[in-house]
């Protein structure tokens, strides 16, 4: 029989590869991407700026600590988030960071100072917004991800083709852009060139994630196949 202390160790052990894999600016990033669904290691170098090479390492790191998935599409190998509550420890572990720890709030309001300090609405307040149809919403992340799961009422507008579409919207309208979360930069994006071109405009304070964790109406593969 394992004596008390070698239980201790032994589990404590195995639940210090999870904050490990967890503890990593790097691997905190992958799981906010892979909360949007499954993607390469290509796909996921290039939204993160890693090599190839160092993205393969965290990625083992998180599937060693079981955080991640992997699975065979065709000729592609896509990594997954084990399950929703992946995801969940990480909002917890934001949230906690951003409670306890004012140089976190303090590095995004420097960001957004330099967008204007753009003013955000939160998930709940843009449920009721788009219940009353008082805003049009816009989906700023890749049109793939938009494909996938999205807002309902929202449209696929990618912050990188949203100048060509401009026309189509009106300006007698607020708009709110969201992206993949918090700290995802697209909607900021999204907002500034919009408000240079005269649109009442502002950003969700979450992202798609955060939104579908609340169990608001979205619109999904799964759902619409």
């Amino acid at each position: 029989m394992m004596n008390k202390q070698d239980f201790k160790q032994k589990v404590y052990s195995e639940l210090a590869k999870v904050t490990k894999a967890l503890g990593n600016p790097h691997r905190m990033e992958i799981i906010d991407l892979l909360a949007q669904g499954p993607f390469t290691v290509e796909q996921i170098a290039n939204y993160t700026g890693l090599s190839i090479a160092n993205t393969s390492q965290h990625l083992q790191t998180l599937k060693h600590a079981k955080l991640v998935t992997v699975a065979r599409d065709g000729n592609f190998i896509r990594y997954s988030l084990a399950g929703s509550n992946v995801y969940d420890a990480w909002v917890h572990l934001r949230e906690l960071g951003m409670s306890y720890n004012a140089e976190v709030e303090k590095i995004v309001k420097d960001f957004r100072a330099g967008y204007d300090d753009l003013k955000a609405v939160e998930a709940d307040e843009l449920l009721g917004l788009l219940e009353k149809n008082k805003v049009i919403l816009l989906d700023v992340r890749p049109e793939e991800e938009y494909n996938r799961g999205h807002i309902h009422k929202a449209l696929s507008m990618p912050v990188d083709q949203l100048g060509e579409h401009l026309k189509k919207l009106p300006k007698g309208k607020t708009i709110v852009a969201y992206c993949r979360g918090p700290f995802c930069v697209y909607a900021d994006e999204a907002v500034k060139l919009l408000q240079k071109q005269g649109y009442k405009a502002q950003r969700m304070l979450e992202g798609f994630p955060d939104w579908q964790a609340k169990g608001y109406p979205i619109v999904s593969q799964e759902k619409s196949g």
